[in-house]
């Protein structure tokens, strides 16, 4: 794999040369009884659909921009990802829900309110279920993110995103290379080893520089865990031969 790759989508490319079956996300909930484990070649089949869904069926490029409202996830990191391949900018949090209007919106049925306040052309929600399972009910005027996706190929075959292009409002612009340092930087912070495998608790929601790109680009695995406690987590981290916790 490429010690330094440029971007955060090139690094998705790296690991996909270096194993494709090797898992990237792990991601459990323990209410829900849910393990799910996406391979390098699993996760860009979900990128790749998600960027043909933004490219080829909402026309969007590098001048629009999505508002993404969703929790750790790794649905989360498919959308995530989706954008940066797409080149389309995306708004975070609650810059996502400020003054300026959107094209398209990811959210949670929760805050499907908030997301409209983006003013999106249209708006996707995840119910974020075991098995990727579509939402029961689908309100007025949004889209079933799991349904809307699954119709778009997942080969995404047009060129990179330009890595100078903007990648991220927070709400100042960042680029697709200056996402991808930041990334490095604290993959670098929090001591992850390229190859390492990190597990992260995801109640609290951390940053997508954190849980995602962070150990994408360094060519490491995260484990994302909700609603467990200590103990559980340690048995978690040691099934899943956890190297670094935060």
């Amino acid at each position: 794999m490429s010690s330094d790759p440029s971007t955060v989508p090139a690094a998705l490319a790296a690991a996909l040369r270096a194993n494709q079956n090797a898992p990237l996300i792990t991601y459990y909930d323990e209410r829900l009884g849910e393990r799910t484990e996406l391979s390098a070649v699993t996760l860009d089949n979900w990128v790749s659909k998600t960027a043909n869904l933004l490219v080829d069926g909402a026309a969007l490029g590098p001048d629009d921009s999505v508002a993404v409202l969703l929790p750790a996830h790794w649905q989360t990191a498919a959308v995530l990802l989706g954008c940066l391949t797409a080149g389309v900018p995306v708004r975070v949090a609650d810059a996502a829900a400020g003054p300026v209007p959107v094209d398209i919106a990811f959210a949670t049925p929760d805050r499907a309110e908030q997301a409209r306040a983006a003013r999106p052309a249209e708006t996707y929600l995840l119910g974020l279920a075991p098995m990727a399972m579509p939402l029961g009910t689908v309100p007025a005027g949004a889209l079933d993110y799991v349904v809307a996706v699954r119709a778009f190929g997942d080969r995404y075959s047009a060129a990179p995103a330009d890595p100078s292009g903007i990648a991220w409002y927070e709400p100042e612009p960042v680029s697709q290379t200056a996402l991808a340092d930041r990334a490095r930087r604290h993959a670098g912070e929090s001591r992850l080893l390229p190859g390492g495998r990190l597990l992260i608790p995801v109640d609290a929601e951390p940053d997508p520089v954190a849980w995602l790109f962070a150990p994408l680009m360094l060519g490491a695995s995260v484990v994302l865990v909700r609603n467990a406690g200590a103990e559980r987590l340690d048995a978690i981290a040691a099934a899943e031969r956890v190297t670094t916790r935060t």
